[in-house]
C-alpha cells in the first residue's frame, strides 16, 4: 500500500506477523494442556483481542478497570483484572460485575482482603479474588511458604469474598538472557505458585485458579503441570527487548512506527524523524545490559531492518537517527528530506501507548484498529 497516504508518526501493525505470533503462543499453551488468558495492555485493541480468543485464547487479562470496561463493551466478558485493588476502585468493579462481567481482582494483603471483604459485606456482593504470590523478587505479591498467605485466604473468606486461586508474574524474566536462564525461571515461576495453591487447598480453600506467565516465561516453559491458565500479552507484537533477550527474531516484530525525515545535522551524521519519545516512548530497553537499539531499530518502508541505524537520541517531537558506534557523512543522502522510514520498538506497550490507533497492513491495504487507552 502507498504509505505515503499515512501521517506520521503513525503505528503500524503488520498483520501477517501477528498472526503468526498468536498461533504460536496458543499451539504452544495448547500443548502444554493450559489455557491462554492473554494480557491486553500491550494493544489495548478490541480487534487484536478478538483475534486471540478466535485463535482459542480464554478471557483476557487487563491493567487497569477502564480496559476492562471498553472491552466488556466490546463483547468480552471473561476479564481478570491483574493488578492489586485499591479500596477506592471496588464501586467502580462492582459496577462491572452487575452488568454481568465475570470479573476477577487481586489481592497480596491482609489490609487489602480486609477492604474486600468489607465491602462485600457491605454491598452483599461475591468477588472472586486471586492471591498474588510473588516467585522472583520482581515486584508485588506474598511469598508461597509466608504465613500471610493464608492470612489474606481467611480475612477474605471472613467476608464472604471467593478465594479463586493464586497469580503470579515473573517479571524478572525480561533482566534474563539464553533459553536455560530463561527455562529455569518459568520452572520457578510454576513451582513457586502451584506451592501456594497447594498451601491454600490443604488449609481448605478451593482454590480453582494457579495463573503464571510472562512472555519469556510462556515462551520458554516446558512443563506446566498443575497450572491452569497463562498470562502473556507482549507476544502479540513482540519488541526489541523481546528480541535481545532471546524469545523473538527480529522478523517476529510485528508493531513499527512510521516516521518521516523531516532534517539533517551533516556534520554530526543525524537525520532527523519526526517521532521522537512522545512517539516512541522514553524506554530505552535492555540498553543496561548491552543490548542498546537507543529508542528503536531503523527500517525501511516494508519493515527490513537496516543494520546500525538506531534512534540514538529522542526529544519530544525529533528523533535523532545515526549510525551506531560511527558517523555517516552521507546520511541525507541515504535518508533525503521526506523519506518514510519504519521504527522497531524497544518495548511495545510503551510504544502503542502513545497512540490512539493502529494502522493494521494487510497485503495492499490497511485498516484503522482504535486503541483503548487511560485509566
Amino acid at each position: 500500500m502507498d504509505l505515503n497516504a499515512i501521517s506520521t508518526p503513525a503505528a503500524l501493525v503488520d498483520v501477517r506477523r501477528m498472526q503468526a505470533n498468536i498461533r504460536r503462543m496458543q499451539d504452544h499453551m495448547h500443548g502444554l494442556g493450559v489455557a491462554l488468558r492473554p494480557h491486553a495492555k500491550t494493544a489495548k485493541c478490541l480487534r487484536v483481542t478478538q483475534l486471540q480468543n478466535d485463535a482459542g485464547a480464554k478471557g483476557i487479562t487487563v491493567s487497569t478497570l477502564k480496559e476492562a470496561e471498553q472491552f466488556f463493551a466490546g463483547g468480552i466478558h471473561d476479564i481478570t483484572y491483574a493488578v492489586g485493588m485499591a479500596p477506592s476502585k471496588l464501586p467502580r468493579a462492582l459496577g462491572l460485575l452487575r452488568r454481568g462481567c465475570t470479573l476477577r481482582i487481586l489481592t497480596d494483603s491482609v489490609a487489602s482482603a480486609r477492604s474486600i471483604a468489607e465491602f462485600c459485606r457491605n454491598s452483599k456482593t461475591i468477588f472472586d479474588v486471586l492471591i498474588e504470590i510473588d516467585t522472583d523478587g520482581h515486584r508485588s505479591g506474598v511469598s508461597p511458604e509466608a504465613g500471610e498467605l493464608l492470612d489474606i485466604a481467611a480475612a477474605l473468606a471472613a467476608g464472604g469474598a471467593n478465594v479463586h486461586g493464586v497469580l503470579t508474574h515473573a517479571g524478572s524474566s525480561y533482566d534474563l538472557s539464553g533459553r536455560a536462564a530463561l527455562e529455569a525461571l518459568a520452572e520457578r515461576e510454576r513451582s513457586l505458585c502451584v506451592r501456594a495453591a497447594e498451601r491454600l487447598r490443604q488449609a481448605g480453600y478451593a482454590c480453582p485458579v494457579v495463573s503464571v506467565g510472562s512472555t519469556p516465561t510462556a515462551v520458554c516453559a516446558k512443563n506446566l503441570a498443575d497450572v491452569t491458565e497463562v498470562r502473556a500479552g507482549v507476544y502479540v507484537f513482540f519488541d526489541l527487548v523481546m528480541r535481545s533477550i532471546g524469545v523473538c527474531a527480529v522478523d517476529d516484530i510485528a508493531l513499527s512506527v512510521l516516521t518521516t525525515v523531516i532534517g539533517h545535522q551533516k556534520e554530526k551524521g543525524w537525520a532527523i524523524a519526526d517521532a521522537g519519545w512522545m512517539a516512541m516512548s522514553r524506554d530505552r530497553g535492555r540498553v543496561r545490559h548491552g543490548a542498546d537499539f537507543g529508542y528503536g531499530q531503523i527500517c525501511s518502508p516494508d519493515g527490513t531492518p537496516i543494520p546500525g541505524y538506531i534512534v540514538s537520541d529522542a526529544n519530544q517531537e525529533h528523533g535523532i537517527i545515526s549510525l551506531r558506534g560511527g558517523l555517516d557523512a552521507k546520511i541525507a543522502e541515504r535518508f533525503p528530506v521526506g523519506s518514510l522510514l519504519r521504527i522497531l520498538p524497544n518495548h511495545a506497550c510503551a510504544t502503542g501507548a502513545q497512540f490512539p490507533e493502529y494502522h493494521a497492513l494487510t497485503g495492499d491495504e490497511a485498516e484503522v484498529w482504535p486503541r483503548f487507552y487511560g485509566w
